[in-house]
């Protein structure tokens, strides 16, 4: 992939599982839109501590953000609903 690519993913998440939004080592990306179809919360994350920074209470979208992520700072999102849910993000690649 390269530089302006454009970066997305989906998973199922299990009920109180997580999906992290982290790039490989040496690697950066701008992430614009994080999608789920449940309850969640979002962490900005390292190797050491996790800052909860926002919840909702249902289905929706954090969208036309510009959510800086590497390999040691990236986004954890939290299915806090009782069952499996799926969660999704895009963005692009700022550096390989």
């Amino acid at each position: 992939m390269a530089i302006g690519d454009v970066v997305s993913g989906k998973s199922q998440i299990s009920a109180a599982g997580t999906l992290d939004i982290q790039p490989g080592a040496g690697v950066e990306w701008v992430i614009h839109n994080i999608y789920h179809e449940a309850e969640v919360e979002l962490y900005f994350a390292d190797s050491t501590s996790d800052l909860l920074f926002d919840t909702d209470a249902s289905y929706g979208a954090w969208t036309g953000m510009f959510f800086h992520v590497n390999e040691t700072r990236y986004l954890t999102v939290k299915n806090t609903n009782a069952a499996s849910k799926y969660i999704g993000y895009d963005g692009i690649i700022t550096k390989e």
